[in-house]
């Protein structure tokens, strides 16, 4: 065994990049994914989001239940059953596309993820750094200013960047005690809430409309759909032998063990306090609603959650920047996207006027860009499913004409013009507070169903088309190849 290899992620700090995990590497197990979708997950917007379907959507407790329910197996299933690739190809999803798209194709739907990923962690970022200092008012009466603002801004970003720029096992320890933790105080939370609530104003509440609650699924399933191109990222060090069921199941059940309740929550909390779906940030609220004894805990063990979702996307992101052609180590290419999430965030902390509305127009758009990218590697995936080899390993990182994934000029074109068409398709049927497509009066559009209705257009659009065929003759000749220069090993 190549001892070099093993300790690419043996130590304390992964230094592997896009490169195919080798099998000898896959020490794995399913159930490390669980508290990675839960920690995924640790979010104080998710109360915001329910106290949003509340407020906004007029959606009662009941139909709030359905709608997180709905999302969270929607948008997490979707995950998990792209998760499955991971252990296929032993790849970032960032690399995997390669497959898909071709090795040129796949940087444009790759940049368009990449940016979309710069907004999601912009707004987390905010959203954490929103927390310290609603915590550092609750306890020492220090108010908001823009110095402190930038400082805490600042130090959220930068535990962000080193958290990340450790890798997987890092990741995988503080996401486990994390969610213990947040466990902990979220149940706490709920006590309280159970004890002091009037629920007959919570249960009396009347029903909303069918359209506001498929709206709703939407909204709530976009952060979780965000993931999905991210999912084979952690499913890579997994075994060839391990379960997709089981990846799936995990991937469900970690998300919507947090999802669920949190949403719910929101929703609880926003018939005591109407105004909280409409606050200048999406943090304070907890210190008027709770008892600080409380409210300080369950906001500390919210920030560590929210740095650990930050520090999940950026891990990922890193390997997009690679794929991209960013010639630095992952942990360095993370630097990127630090760097601008500092930048955004001071953006939306300091001159955005609504925080809500800002986030709800950025999950719009977000679910769109990122569906589009879901339906064809989706058809493609499936497709592989019955092949002896599903991702050649030693194609992925070919990035020359003689690549197996070069297809025409470096470009797969029945991907690309179903992401493309299905891009734009999805644009039209979009209605947000930035702008409004002409197909936004329909059904699909009045209906939040955009999202939906791209993943769909881009899959058919895919399925439809000819099957692309790969330059098989330079993989029989890099197989070849390895094959004589391990008959060379062994002979010598």
């Amino acid at each position: 065994m190549d001892n070099t290899s093993s300790a690419v992620t043996d130590g304390a700090i992964e230094t592997r990049g896009i490169e195919p995990v080798p099998d000898h590497e896959r020490r794995g197990r399913v159930r490390e994914l669980f508290p990675t979708w839960v920690a995924a997950n640790i979010s104080v917007l998710l109360l915001t989001m329910g106290a949003a379907l509340v407020v906004f959507n007029q959606l009662n407790f009941w139909q709030v239940l359905i709608v997180a329910a709905c999302a969270a197996l929607v948008s997490f299933g979707l995950v998990g059953v792209l998760s499955v690739s991971g252990k296929w190809g032993g790849a970032p999803g960032a690399t995997l596309s390669r497959a898909t798209f071709g090795v040129r194709g796949n940087l444009f739907p790759g940049a368009i993820l990449w940016i979309a990923r710069f907004g999601w962690e912009t707004i987390n970022a905010v959203t954490g750094a929103y927390a310290v200092l609603t915590v550092l008012d609750l306890l020492f009466g220090i108010k908001s200013n823009t110095a402190l603002i930038v400082i805490t801004l600042f130090a959220f970003v930068a535990c962000t960047f080193l958290v990340s720029g450790m890798g997987r096992k890092a990741l995988n320890v503080c996401n486990t005690w994390s969610t213990y933790l947040f466990g902990i105080f979220s149940v706490l939370v709920l006590g309280y809430l159970v004890a002091t609530m009037h629920w007959s104003e919570v249960f009396s509440k009347p029903a909303g409309t069918t359209a506001m609650m498929i709206a709703g699924i939407g909204t709530i399933a976009a952060g979780g759909i965000s993931w999905v191109p991210t999912g084979p990222d952690f499913a890579r060090y997994l075994p060839h032998a391990a379960s997709g069921r089981k990846i799936v199941g995990v991937t469900v059940s970690g998300a919507g063990l947090v999802m669920v309740p949190m949403v719910l929550m929101g929703a609880v909390m926003a018939v005591a306090s109407p105004g909280l779906a409409q606050a200048a940030d999406p943090v304070s609220f907890l210190g008027d609603l709770l008892p600080t004894w409380l409210a300080v805990p369950y906001l500390l063990t919210a920030i560590v959650g929210m740095l650990l979702i930050n520090s999940l996307s950026m891990y990922s992101a890193g390997f997009t920047a690679q794929t991209m052609g960013v010639k630095l180590p992952r942990a360095m290419a993370v630097s990127i996207n630090a760097v601008i999430s500092l930048v955004g965030g001071l953006m939306l902390m300091l001159v955005a006027k609504s925080f809500l509305g800002s986030f709800i127009t950025f999950l719009i758009l977000l679910a769109v860009s990122f569906s589009a990218w879901i339906g064809v590697y989706a058809v493609d995936m499936f497709r592989r499913r019955t092949r002896a080899v599903r991702y050649d390993a030693v194609a992925l990182m070919d990035t020359s004409k003689g690549s197996r994934y070069w297809y025409a000029g470096g470009f797969c074109w029945q991907a690309m013009v179903s992401w493309v068409l299905a891009l734009l398709i999805g644009l039209a049927f979009t209605k947000c507070d930035w702008f409004s497509g002409p197909l936004s009066g329909t059904p699909v559009g009045k209906y939040g169903l955009a999202w939906a209705a791209t993943i769909v257009i881009s899959a058919v659009i895919m399925a439809v088309l000819p099957t692309p065929r790969e330059n098989t003759r330079a993989a029989d000749a890099d197989a070849a190849d390895a094959e004589a220069k391990q008959a060379e090993r062994v002979t010598v």
